[in-house]
C-alpha cells in the first residue's frame, strides 16, 4: 500500500524568512502556514524587545507556546506564571492572557503553534478580531 501526498514537505530557515513588526516591540516571523501546505496548524516565532508585553488577547482555538529564550511572564485566569526556556503552555480557545518580557534588556523569543489555519486573535480592551495570518501579510 502506498501513502501519496499532494504536499511537498517543507524546511523553514527563520533567519531567510522576512519578519513583520507587530508594533510595540514584539516582531514576527511566520512559519508553518497555508502557503508552505498546512492544512491543521500554523506556527511561527515571536521575538520581544526588552520591556515588551503584548495586549491582552484570546484565540478561536488552541494554542501552545515555547519559551526559547529569555524569560518571561504569562498572564492568564487571573495568574502571573513566570517561564523559563524550553517551558511550554497550552491555552484553550477564548481564554484571554498575553505575555511579558521579564526582563527590560534582553530580547525574549516565543514559538507559537495554533490548532487551525483559520485562527484569530481577539483583542481584549476593543473587541477587534482579526485573522492571526493578517499580522504577517498572509
Amino acid at each position: 500500500m502506498t501513502t501519496e501526498t499532494t504536499t511537498k514537505y517543507a524546511v523553514l530557515r527563520p533567519d531567510q524568512i522576512k519578519s513583520h513588526d507587530r508594533g510595540g516591540g514584539a516582531r514576527t516571523t511566520p512559519l508553518v502556514l497555508p502557503s508552505v501546505g498546512a492544512s491543521t496548524f500554523i506556527n511561527g516565532i515571536t521575538e520581544f524587545s526588552g520591556g515588551t508585553a503584548i495586549p491582552f488577547h484570546s484565540h478561536n482555538c488552541e494554542e501552545s507556546v515555547v519559551l526559547l529564550s529569555g524569560h518571561a511572564y504569562l498572564d492568564i485566569d487571573g495568574e502571573v506564571q513566570e517561564l523559563k526556556p524550553l517551558d511550554t503552555t497550552f491555552i484553550p480557545p477564548n481564554v484571554p492572557h498575553r505575555f511579558r518580557n521579564m526582563s527590560e534588556t534582553e530580547p525574549m523569543k516565543i514559538l507559537w503553534i495554533y490548532a487551525s489555519v483559520n485562527a484569530t486573535r481577539t483583542l481584549i480592551e476593543t473587541g477587534e478580531t482579526r485573522p492571526v495570518a493578517a499580522e504577517h501579510g498572509k
